[in-house]
């Protein structure tokens, strides 16, 4: 697989859904952050109502089908919050963030590409099984001061499906940090979610957890970045 070539690809994917704002339909919205959606056009599939049994069941979720968008202003410089979001395996992240359990680096293709695995806790009181994600990272930094994540799902012969956590597949997803002009201690924070979670989940969950806990990232976000010293 061409790592390289697809780590670009999502990176300039990413660029594309911050630019474009069309179809986005507010689901959630507090003074911190403002949580969208629409149909994803990564991963398209027919909708299929949820299921009365709440114990996942095969590899497949056949109804999740959305893409979801953070945007939110968070009290601290861009390098404040990069530090926090970078995604290194010793990095800040699995200490604030409740959906990311374990970071761990399987390649490093080059400076600023890697493979990585998230783990991610089991959620929504235990429906939600604990998961795990194969990806390729590509870090990009524009001139403006910008700097993002941009990830999707590959595969890689260093970590084939574990006993204990259902496989999930990132489709192009990330984080994107705007610095604000005339504010050097606020970042703008895009987030990008669009994820087939795999398993057989009730769709009531699926559409809840997403924008709840999206919500719930950028609250923990502004505390880790608040408890930052010496940036």
């Amino acid at each position: 697989m061409d790592y390289e070539h697809k780590a670009k690809a999502v990176g300039d994917c990413l660029l594309s859904y911050k630019r474009d704002e069309a179809g986005w339909k507010v689901c959630k919205k507090s003074n911190d952050v403002v949580v969208s959606w629409r149909p994803s056009s990564e991963f398209p599939g027919n909708v299929k109502g949820g299921q009365s049994n709440l114990r996942e069941r095969g590899n497949s979720s056949p109804f999740q089908k959305e893409s979801y968008k953070g945007e939110g202003i968070v009290s601290g410089s861009p390098e404040k919050v990069w530090e926090c979001l970078k995604p290194v395996p010793s990095g800040l992240r699995v200490k604030w963030d409740n959906n990311v359990k374990r970071f761990e680096l399987l390649e490093q293709i080059t400076e600023d590409i890697s493979i990585c695995r998230t783990v991610t806790p089991s959620a929504a009181m235990g429906i939600i099984a604990p998961r795990d994600f194969v990806d390729v990272i590509l870090v990009k930094q524009y001139e403006d001061g910008t700097i993002s994540s941009n990830a999707t799902n590959v595969s890689h012969s260093g970590c084939p499906p574990q006993s204990g956590y259902v496989r999930g597949f990132n489709h192009p997803c990330g984080c994107v940090c705007v610095p604000i002009a005339g504010e050097p201690n606020k970042t703008q924070v895009f987030s990008f979610f669009q994820t087939d979670l795999g398993g057989f989940l009730p769709r009531s969950v699926v559409d809840s957890f997403f924008p709840s806990s999206m919500a719930e990232f950028y609250s923990n976000l502004s505390k880790a970045v608040k408890s930052l010293k010496g940036l």
